[in-house]
């Protein structure tokens, strides 16, 4: 869900600007009408009546389900849509009251194109970024988890290294293949130089066919991918705040 900057504050959670005062410097008398609207809405979308309010000099993007490139994907698939990512990080970068980016991953994966845009806005932003990954941060969500200067990864969670796949019509001659290879390429190039993770442990890893029982790859765990290199830190939440916090004051005192 992307946030109108007309109407939500950077960093609030569903802190909705109040109705303007009458002449009398009264509220509007609709409000209570509103107010009740909104823990309907609250009630039916979060299942609670009330939303804690916050206000943040930091800004929190989630990527989830799969992430949505050029198709739309079906109504039955949660998804991550780059069209609403891309634009957020350009308000995050530009904007003067957020100091820097959380990006909490729990994702599938999905294009690869796309996943590669959003790890590229990320990795060329001045701010300071740090990403989580929960659950799961497979396929291209891992470019989009190493993208942030620093990463944390839940003990539990894992991530899935796999090779590059086409899906339709795939013409049957070594031009496709090629390109699949170059496609590939892209992706290992991105995180290598992105994580500590060598590029003949990464391919390892991606040409790996004893790992998983359908398909080629390998499904790393938390404290794996902190030990090979491809994630910085295990951790959760608080260590994720502290850790941007931290950076946020020392650039600060820096200035």
């Amino acid at each position: 869900m992307i946030c109108d900057l007309k109407t939500y504050k950077w960093g609030a959670v569903n802190e909705v600007n109040p109705e303007p005062d009458d002449e009398n410097g009264e509220n509007n008398p609709n409000n209570d009408d509103t107010s009740k609207e909104d823990k309907s809405q609250n009630i039916k979308e979060l299942g609670q009546s009330s939303v804690p309010d916050l206000i943040s000099d930091l800004h929190i993007i989630s990527v989830i389900g799969q992430v949505e490139g050029h198709l739309v994907m079906p109504n039955q698939n949660k998804t991550t849509k780059y069209e609403h990512i891309i634009p957020q990080l350009v308000a995050v970068e530009e904007s003067k009251d957020i100091k820097g980016l959380i990006i909490i991953l729990n994702t599938v994966g999905g294009d690869v194109e796309a996943g590669l845009a959003i790890a590229e806005m990320i990795a060329s932003m001045a701010k300071p970024t740090v990403s989580l990954v929960l659950g799961g941060g497979h396929s291209i969500g891992v470019p989009i988890a190493v993208a942030a200067k620093h990463s944390f990864i839940a003990p539990t969670a894992t991530m899935t290294i796999h090779p590059i796949r086409l899906t339709g019509l795939v013409v049957g001659v070594q031009q496709s293949f090629d390109y699949l290879e170059r496609i590939q390429d892209r992706v290992i190039g991105f995180v290598t130089t992105h994580s500590r993770l060598s590029e003949k442990k990464f391919r390892d890893y991606m040409m790996n066919t004893g790992d998983m029982a359908r398909d080629i790859g390998t499904v790393v765990e938390g404290k794996d991918a902190v030990k090979c290199g491809l994630i910085d830190e295990i951790g959760g939440l608080s260590d994720a705040l502290a850790y941007i916090h931290k950076t946020i004051e020392a650039k600060g005192v820096e200035k």
